[in-house]
């Protein structure tokens, strides 16, 4: 009987099912490493963005800005009337300040930009600079006419701000004038951010809290009437990655231009016209103030309040972020690593001599070798190189290392067919981003539809032989 047992065991572990649940245990363990090249990945990424974050603090981050808006301090006076048992009828006087926040009726932005690449170590980030010129009309004749008899706002204490979110990018203030008249401009926002920090924001109307790190420059408007004032205000700035900026002026007009042939428009308006060439790219807006949340004046009692729903822009976008494609290739990595393991197994049925599982354990581990190498790799040379290089290493390997398993290059040749055909159709994922899936769906549908065609007459309960 404990014969009949162990030979019935002995049947069973070199048969075909049997090989094809140890294979599934191998593809289980398998995820171990490939969780750790992932974890790998995500760390290099992140070593990377703290190698940009360095440079951008040192050049001067990221280019967001609001302005210029006019703010005139005012006073609103209340009688307040109070009735005590004591003193009988009281009437006080309440005074209460408040700012006048006017918003320009015209705003045109012109950004001309020259770029470049900084590195540290291995790892670089675009940066740009150039000039960022501001011109347009203020008429405050709406906002004064709508204040309340009891509201009185002092003109000669008037102030121009342009808020910005880095302070270190300000190069110069070139020639700048209200009216004909020039302005001096000191640092700081007074309070007037209007954005939070980041490309994408909430769309909440209301905040509390301080804009750490926010700046931006203001001047005095001395001489400020009530009267339409034309401005014009050139500044020589740089920054990194992306420009953002908000559409104040009741009619806005944005033309950005720089030579960096892969821009990525952003944010809450898309360009009405743009021009994207190998080196170089320029795109303008056209905001009107009925298609926003902001309104062209309003009156703050120590509120802050910010618009970042409303920005737009351009993302200085790196055609190839090597990072991201090595993070797609490992999601991927399952479905591919398989495809050796089928392989190896048909060729093992085909050519009726058995392989040991320690070669099925190696196979599947030279190919999660690939995207090993396939991140060390993009990291010094262009990806794509990177991805050749890894792709014939393996293949050959791969190729190589079943002939030694099998008797002739007649089915070995297969090995290497197919791991190529994996990596191509990989390469293809990688490149068409919205039609991966429908990419992948169709390879592994095909895949499968293969393995079932060929082993459609296997006895799987028959003993292996060999």
């Amino acid at each position: 009987m404990d014969k009949d047992k162990k030979d019935g065991l002995r049947k069973f572990t070199r048969g075909y099912t049997f090989k094809a649940l140890l294979l599934m245990v191998l593809v289980l363990l398998l995820l171990i490493p490939l969780s750790m090249i992932r974890f790998l990945v995500d760390e290099r990424g992140r070593t990377a963005a703290g190698a940009e974050a360095n440079i951008m603090e040192a050049w001067g981050k990221e280019l967001i800005e609001a302005g210029p808006i006019v703010i005139i301090p005012g006073i609103r006076t209340e009688e307040v009337r109070t009735t005590t048992e004591k003193e009988g009828e009281k009437i006080e006087q309440v005074r209460t300040p408040f700012t006048l926040v006017i918003n320009p009726q015209r705003l045109d932005i012109d950004a001309a930009f020259k770029t470049e690449t900084r590195k540290r170590g291995i790892f670089s980030v675009p940066l740009f600079s150039g000039t960022l010129t501001l011109k347009g009309i203020f008429d405050p004749a709406m906002a004064i006419t709508e204040l309340l008899p009891n509201e009185q706002i002092f003109l000669n204490q008037a102030e121009l701000i342009i808020s910005l979110f880095s302070q270190k990018g300000i190069c110069k203030i070139n020639a700048s004038t209200w009216n004909d008249e020039e302005l001096f401009f000191k640092p700081g926002n007074r309070g007037y951010s209007l954005f939070q920090y980041g490309p994408s924001v909430s769309s909440a109307f209301w905040y509390s809290g301080a804009d750490e790190g926010i700046g931006g420059i203001y001047a005095s408007l001395s001489g400020f009437e009530n009267n339409a004032a034309a401005f014009n205000v050139s500044i020589d700035i740089q920054g990194g990655r992306y420009l953002r900026f908000l559409p104040l002026g009741q009619d806005t007009h944005v033309a950005v231009s720089a030579d960096w042939g892969a821009p990525s428009f952003q944010g809450a308006y898309l360009p009405g016209s743009s021009f994207v060439g190998d080196t170089d790219f320029s795109a303008s807006w056209d905001v009107n103030y009925l298609s926003r949340d902001i309104p062209l004046f309003w009156k703050n009692y120590d509120e802050k309040r910010h618009y970042s729903a409303s920005l737009f822009g351009v993302d200085f976008f790196r055609a190839v972020d090597a990072y991201a494609l090595n993070t797609r290739a490992v999601k991927y990595a399952v479905l591919f690593l398989i495809v050796p393991f089928l392989t190896l197994f048909l060729l093992e049925i085909f050519s009726k001599r058995r392989i040991h599982p320690v070669p099925y354990l190696l196979s599947g581990i030279g190919n999660a070798v690939f995207y090993l190498l396939l991140l060390s790799l993009s990291e010094q040379i262009p990806f794509y190189t990177a991805y050749l290089i890894a792709a014939l290493a393996v293949t050959a390997m791969m190729t190589l290392y079943s002939r030694s398993l099998l008797p002739s290059w007649n089915k070995s040749w297969y090995m290497g067919l197919t791991v190529s055909v994996s990596y191509v159709l990989l390469y293809a994922v990688l490149n068409a981003e919205s039609y991966a899936l429908l990419i992948g769906s169709i390879g592994t549908f095909v895949v499968v539809a293969l393995i079932m065609f060929l082993t459609r007459k296997l006895d799987w309960f028959r003993e292996d032989e060999g």
